[in-house]
């Protein structure tokens, strides 16, 4: 589509920092009225197992050794929750920023990305304290980092290297995170003119250097491997809903090998497709037996999914609708969106002896530095969890859907194929969501909520534009009127004729 003369905005530094700072300060209050921040049963875990030990790399070892490092130098983890916010107000920025020098309208490019904070989704999640934050942080960098590239349409070594070093902490805060890399990276490789071989290396390694990290050098460190239930939760849950749905697949060894895992009415009740939750965060299941039955339950899966394909393909979109389907199923288990956890301390989520305990576990505790902040903010993030206010703050696919609708609108009205990967992250975390998930996590789909909400001036400008180019091609051309030949009067000279002009 189009040139490939690039024509970026000239930077405004001023607007830029003015922007950073009204997002920093109204996310500062967020931090202040919910300190030290908000926390779920994950969260208490990040940091039991590195007091306690053995340290484990289920979730994010950079994001544990965080925590750990905030706990163990300053005695609380307020300082994880405030940097969290200074890097979301420097992604939303930077973001904004690229979109404008893309050529998204300023002012409400600005106007947006200064209300952001202000909505529940933005302010109260980036002071909770979960490896999705930094994870979101991350991908909405690499949008910014994909509408650089767009606006000068080429993929310069400095937007490599943002790209790489942004896609690598990706897949370092959350494990999936490098099947995202690989989607976002195959897109934009589709997207680029130039340099995809350059892009291809980066996103390889990218995705490949926390694999790496997880199998080969954390063990080196005494950082234990996930377990084996851990890693491959969803197939047991894929498992829990066959048998629900079509008993008669299951031979006597089948239901053998079930019931020395856990009772068979777990397995029914666990196999509701939306989430895995009741089958595997219940007493009765137990960990330890399938750890140790691991193999024989994963040929169960195998048999199913080729034998059954369609069973298993709808399990899996029917639990990765957070992905997909705008709205929540409030009728089903599991079907409605997990937003926030609002427990005041951690014996709420996990009570004494169900995780590893330590000293100072006080911390996770509600503690606002500001009591009349709390006031303001308590009741309105608890308004905005209403379930009528759901699909459009807390369902991540609208806005996915949104995001490739700008993308495209964009791409078509500035002539610019590049735009279209200013989405590619937004793409590489549906699909990945999609396809291996456990739950209907909001935090899953965030990022998307982020990237759409700041492409929606881009799509209305890019609407505004392409009217205007419909109008100049519907209105008629201005005919050209031929010059006149003027009859001599009097004994003035005729003009000559044409082949006789000299």
């Amino acid at each position: 589509m189009g040139s490939d003369t690039a024509t970026v905005t000239k930077p405004r530094p001023w607007v830029a920092l003015t922007t950073f700072l009204i997002i920093q300060a109204v996310l500062g209050c967020w931090w202040a009225a919910l300190y030290p921040g908000l926390f779920s049963r994950d969260s208490v875990l990040y940091l039991s197992h590195t007091v306690v030990g053995p340290w484990i790399s289920d979730h994010s070892v950079v994001y544990d050794a965080l925590m750990w490092l905030s706990f163990t130098k300053t005695g609380d983890l307020g300082a994880v929750s405030f940097a969290q916010t200074t890097a979301m107000a420097g992604a939303l920025t930077f973001l904004a920023q690229s979109l404008k020098a893309l050529g998204a309208p300023r002012l409400l490019t600005t106007a947006v990305a200064v209300l952001m904070p202000l909505a529940p989704p933005v302010g109260a999640f980036a002071v909770t304290l979960w490896k999705d934050v930094p994870f979101t942080i991350c991908a909405i960098a690499i949008a910014g980092v994909c509408a650089r590239m767009a606006a000068r349409r080429t993929v310069s070594v400095p937007a490599l290297v943002g790209l790489g070093t942004l896609t690598t902490l990706l897949g370092l805060f959350r494990a999936n995170g490098f099947l995202v890399v690989g989607v976002a990276v195959l897109a934009l490789m589709v997207i680029v003119r130039a340099k995809r071989v350059r892009l291809l290396l980066t996103g390889t390694f990218a995705a490949a250097l926390p694999l790496l990290l997880s199998n080969l050098v954390f063990p080196q460190f005494g950082i234990a491997a996930p377990s084996k239930t851990y890693v491959y939760h969803t197939a047991f849950g894929d498992i829990a809903v066959a048998y629900r749905d079509r008993p008669e697949l299951f031979s006597g060894q089948d239901i053998a090998l079930m019931t020395s895992v856990a009772p068979l009415r777990r397995w029914w009740e666990g196999g509701t497709c939306y989430t895995v939750n009741p089958l595997i965060w219940r007493q009765d299941f137990s960990w330890q037996q399938a750890d140790a039955h691991a193999t024989e339950l994963l040929g169960l899966w195998r048999r199913l999914l080729t034998t059954e394909p369609r069973m298993i393909v709808d399990t899996r979109l029917c639990r990765g609708s957070i992905a997909w389907r705008p709205v929540q199923d409030d009728l089903a288990t599991g079907g409605m969106t997990y937003r926030l956890s609002r427990r005041p301390n951690a014996d709420t989520y996990v009570g004494p002896a169900k995780v590893p305990d330590f000293p100072g576990r006080w911390v996770f505790s509600l503690r606002p530095l500001s009591a009349e902040l709390n006031q303001v903010a308590d009741p309105y993030l608890t308004g905005a969890l209403a379930p009528e206010y759901d699909w459009v703050l807390w369902r991540g696919a609208l806005w996915a859907y949104v995001s490739y609708l700008a993308v495209v609108l964009g791409a078509l009205a500035l002539r610019n194929r590049y735009v279209l990967g200013v989405a590619a992250v937004v793409a590489g975390q549906q699909l990945t969501v999609l396809a291996n998930i456990s739950a209907q996590d909001f935090r899953y789909m965030a990022a998307p909520i982020f990237i759409g909400a700041l492409l929606v001036p881009l799509a209305l400008g890019s609407v505004g534009r392409l009217l205007l180019a419909l109008v100049r091609l519907a209105r008629p051309a201005r005919r050209v009127r031929e010059p006149e030949l003027v009859e001599p009067v009097g004994d003035a000279p005729a003009s000559k004729p044409p082949d006789q002009l000299g």
